[in-house]
């Protein structure tokens, strides 16, 4: 029986006849938000696309390497799931890597959903730390060109620009490592397109820095007309710390309730376990335990409990990786048996051979 899979010859290049022979073509996509895109044909080899004065072959050189760093990301195929392979078999050859499938799953789209925003962000923020030189070279063009746009979506809608500060600052630092490092470590692509990446960073970081957060003027209730049994409601609900303080900045009233005891005291609880809460006890002067300074005591030796509106999940029996929403052909006889969540960390340790 003869297997069918996927077809390993690549597309190959396009070429355009010309009087002076033939020339080698390049497509690139420019999307936009509601998927509709322009196919633009441009003939690269052509000395007079980059600039109509003479230059020497070095300056084209870099004015080519800029216009590929700037291009818009390359028509991937998005996949509703993808097989996650580890090792070559008599039917399957190869396997899958972590830029293979950042390619292949739709990240793109699922940075427009509020409840994968987080998710998207703290996937890219782990592999800013540590996984970037693992990305190969579309992968790497594929991951600032979904960074490009959820900074965009941060200054334009004001979501949560906090978490994309932090994203912003692990990334230029880890690119700092690297450009200083040029020579004793894996960096895919040219060195000037990663010092204009960086430059790009240093501008996203001072667009974040000069946001200002417009105050709604409609008329309507808002957080400090509320009873306060309500904002204390509010207030429990948050799991993230800093949430709960930049929300305390707000009104004095919320300040009050953000410097509650049994608040913090529940915060720990939530994402500690308490055994973890005698090695690192801290008491006031008052002799009452200080849970709020006692969460942020904690956060320095152990990781917060992450929590995410829609994440990712794994299929044990087919080994599939997939959105929850979009489903897998799945053959197990109990599918929801097999389901596992896959949390940003998870996802990067199932591409580690």
């Amino acid at each position: 029986m003869p297997f069918l899979g996927q077809d390993w010859r690549s597309p190959g290049w396009s070429w355009m006849k010309t009087d002076d022979g033939w020339k080698r073509c390049d497509f690139y996509c420019d999307y936009e938000r509601d998927d509709n895109f322009n196919l633009h044909l441009l003939n690269v080899d052509n000395p007079d696309f980059y600039s109509a004065d003479k230059l020497d072959v070095s300056a084209q050189k870099r004015r080519k390497e800029q216009f590929n760093n700037t291009t818009k990301c390359q028509n991937f195929y998005h996949e509703k799931w993808i097989y996650i392979q580890k090792e070559s078999t008599r039917e399957r050859h190869g396997y899958c890597t972590l830029g293979e499938a950042f390619n292949r799953l739709d990240f793109s789209s699922a940075i427009w959903d509020i409840r994968r925003f987080n998710y998207v962000v703290k996937l890219l923020q782990l592999i800013a730390k540590s996984q970037l030189t693992s990305l190969s070279g579309a992968a790497q063009k594929n991951y600032f060109n979904i960074l490009e746009k959820i900074v965009q979506k941060a200054t334009e809608d004001q979501y949560n620009p906090r978490l994309i500060r932090e994203l912003l600052q692990d990334l230029s630092s880890s690119l700092c490592i690297l450009i200083q490092e040029v020579g004793r470590c894996v960096l895919v692509g040219n060195i000037n397109i990663w010092i204009s990446r960086l430059e790009t960073i240093y501008s996203w970081q001072q667009q974040l820095m000069n946001l200002q957060i417009t105050q709604h003027l409609d008329g309507g209730p808002t957080i400090r007309d509320l009873p306060l049994h309500m904002q204390t409601n509010i207030m429990n609900r948050f799991t993230d710390a800093w949430d709960i303080i930049n929300l305390g900045q707000v009104t004095p009233t919320l300040h009050v309730l953000s410097e509650d005891r049994l608040l913090w005291q529940k915060l720990c609880k939530h994402h500690f376990a308490e055994k973890m809460f005698c090695r690192h006890l801290i008491v006031s002067e008052k002799g009452h335990i200080d849970w709020k300074l006692m969460f942020f005591a904690l956060q320095k030796f152990y990781p917060t409990r992450e929590q995410y509106g829609d994440t990712l999940q794994f299929c044990q029996h087919c080994s599939i990786l997939f959105w929850k929403d979009t489903g897998h052909p799945c053959t197990a006889n109990d599918p929801a048996s097999c389901l596992i969540p896959v949390s940003p960390q998870h996802f990067i340790d199932l591409f580690r051979f």
